[in-house]
């Protein structure tokens, strides 16, 4: 078998799109997230329900050929995990100045493009969410970049991690620092199945797009 080939799916996949797992000293599997953990190891198709499947039916036994431990909760462990990078790095970028927080300056850095990516907390009102979802469609349509939207964390957890309070709505701003915190933030979304908010926005332009042009 491939070095990076899904024990679930038997598939080739690039390293981003896998997650590589050890058996550790006493037996138990672990994952590694880094991929430089010493020692033979197996890779799976990084997102929860493949993990969750290796598990349930025994695969990381047949892909190592060894009795192997499988922590009780493999899946929610890598979801910790994945959820704590990305939180940390997160921090590094407010620490650099990489971010903008309230619902105002959010709206600003997505209609001026300065934004790579928006975080919504999972308490966000409908209400606004729905006017920085608009200035991300709006900065679409008159040629600017695709914005896309996240609801991972908790109002707590982006409050501690960026050092402020009631943190409901925050802006990545581009640049080193948010491209670091991108790749943790899509690796955590794809892990959790794809953020619906971002799939109803691309539908949405989708959609006006095509009205416009019956109306041309």
């Amino acid at each position: 078998m491939n070095d990076r080939t899904c024990i679930v799916t038997r598939k080739q996949a690039e390293p981003d799109e896998l997650i590589r797992f050890v058996v550790g000293p006493d037996s138990a599997v672990v994952p590694d997230l880094k991929r430089n953990l010493p020692g033979r190891g197996c890779w799976v198709s990084a997102d929860r329900l493949h993990i969750d499947k290796a598990a349930a039916k025994n695969l990381f036994a047949r892909a190592f050929k060894a009795q192997v431990v499988v922590p009780p909760d493999l899946g929610g462990m890598v979801d910790g995990l994945l959820s704590r990078n990305a939180l940390g790095m997160l921090g590094l970028a407010r620490k650099a100045g990489a971010i903008a927080l309230g619902a105002t300056k959010v709206e600003s850095a997505v209609r001026g493009g300065l934004a790579l990516f928006v975080l919504h907390a999972t308490e966000a009102s409908e209400d606004g969410v729905r006017k920085i979802s608009q200035a991300r469609r709006a900065t679409v349509h008159i040629g600017g970049p695709s914005i896309l939207a996240y609801k991972l964390f908790s109002e707590a957890e982006l409050s501690l991690a960026l050092g402020g309070t009631n943190v409901i709505h925050a802006a990545v701003l581009a640049g080193d620092a948010g491209k670091a915190v991108q790749k943790r933030m899509v690796a955590l979304d794809r892990y959790r199945g794809g953020s619906p908010d971002d799939l109803a926005m691309l539908a949405a332009v989708a959609d006006e797009d095509d009205a416009a042009e019956d109306m041309e």
